[in-house]
């Protein structure tokens, strides 16, 4: 146990990675976290396992090892390695029309779609015409619906935009019509339960109980020069209603209960995945090479194809330059991650995983206080700096 001013830090840090440790105890004294985890996994080892804080943003209970949050939009990017595993075992062609594997998708001007685009968010459905009530959206076959009958925002596979909410599902319903199962149920078979992942797209009733509640916060005063604005046309895109970016956000309308247990266990790839920094951190350190046991998820080729360049530079949807390999986001002044090598996603709010092939890093944090950043958060930095002042000193 480590022991800051104001937080007690739970768990263990390898000899050499302790700047990690320094910043995760400054990301509760000073920049306003209440409950989190962070994990870190080198060359397949776990270098790197810490927890503190309350396991609810607005409770007392502690945070214990096997406390476990929801993470937004970190779920693509585990999402993402089930149409990537069935590529790899040539049951999904990432260069096939969407359509051909649903052909109800074939209408309003998407039938040359591919499975590729999808996954770099160039289909051109980021957002729909009418936004789907939180009933709706965990359904399993109302959003479905929604996408196939919606026409693109822009002709698809020439621009890219962030699928908020969108890829939730056409990525699930893809996975449904290559392979009969749903897209968590394969994740559950063929990746968290082999390589023993705390990770999950559809909550069981059962892992209800390890569960946090989420809740938005302020970054305090003591944050002092974090507390900056967004770019005027940023800003302006997320107040305007109107906006393909408040559209894209408001796919499910009103935001549902992120603590709901209906919500929790629903099956939404794009932003409902429940989970441990440590299966995270696993994960990713199981799409690069060979962790601990001797598991692993993705071929070399496989790995490449992830972290290779699909889509850079102006986003439809955030309004900045993201770039995106086959389901990740990559590394940039968006969301900058631990080198131009990296691939992952972030969670809108707070929560961060990635894996950097170069330095044989997986990396995950998950927080219960989720701040008003989209791409980049401030804790979630400090530690990716953190980490990467540690490599550069081994």
């Amino acid at each position: 146990m480590f022991v800051g001013p104001h937080v007690d830090i739970q768990g263990v840090v390898t000899e050499g990675f302790e700047p990690v440790r320094d910043a995760f105890v400054r990301n509760f004294e000073v920049l306003g976290d209440r409950g989190a985890a962070v994990a870190v996994y080198r060359d397949g080892r776990k270098v790197v396992d810490l927890w503190a804080g309350t396991k609810d943003a607005d409770g007392t209970e502690p945070w214990t090892e096997d406390t476990a949050q929801i993470v937004r939009s970190a779920t693509k990017g585990v999402a993402a390695a089930v149409p990537l595993l069935l590529h790899q075992r040539g049951l999904m062609d990432l260069d096939a029309p969407v359509g051909s594997y649903w052909p109800e998708f074939k209408t309003g001007g998407k039938e040359r779609i591919l499975v590729r685009d999808v996954l770099a968010h160039r289909a051109g459905i980021p957002a729909l015409d009418r936004g789907l009530s939180a009933a709706e959206a965990a359904d399993g076959v109302s959003g479905a619906h929604a996408v196939a009958a919606q026409r693109p925002f822009w002709e698809p596979g020439t621009e890219h935009g962030y699928h908020a909410q969108t890829y939730s599902w056409l990525l699930s319903e893809l996975v449904l019509r290559a392979t009969g199962r749903t897209l968590g149920c394969v994740l559950a078979e063929e990746i968290a339960e082999p390589l023993g992942l705390e990770f999950w797209i559809g909550l069981p009733e059962t892992e209800t109980h390890r569960v946090g509640r989420v809740a938005p916060v302020e970054p305090p005063e003591s944050a002092g020069m974090l507390r900056t604005r967004p770019r005027r046309n940023v800003s302006e895109a997320y107040a305007d209603p109107a906006s393909l970016t408040r559209r894209a956000f408001a796919a499910i309308d009103p935001l549902p209960d992120e603590n709901a247990p209906a919500y929790r266990a629903a099956e939404l790839p794009a932003s409902n995945g429940v989970g441990t920094a440590r299966a995270l951190a696993r994960f990713y350190g199981a799409t690069i090479g060979v962790v601990e046991d001797g598991a692993r998820i993705f071929t070399p080729a496989t790995t490449a194809l992830a972290a290779r360049e699909h889509s850079a530079g102006p986003d439809r949807v955030l309004v900045v330059n993201t770039r995106f390999g086959a389901g990740y986001m990559l590394h940039g002044p968006a969301s900058p991650l631990l080198s131009p090598a990296s691939f992952g996603h972030p969670g809108r709010g707070g929560s961060l995983a990635f894996a950097d092939p170069e330095a044989g890093i997986g990396f995950g944090y998950v927080t219960n206080a989720l701040a008003k950043s989209v791409t980049a958060d401030p804790r979630a930095q400090a530690l990716v700096r953190a980490l990467k002042s540690a490599l550069s000193a081994l």
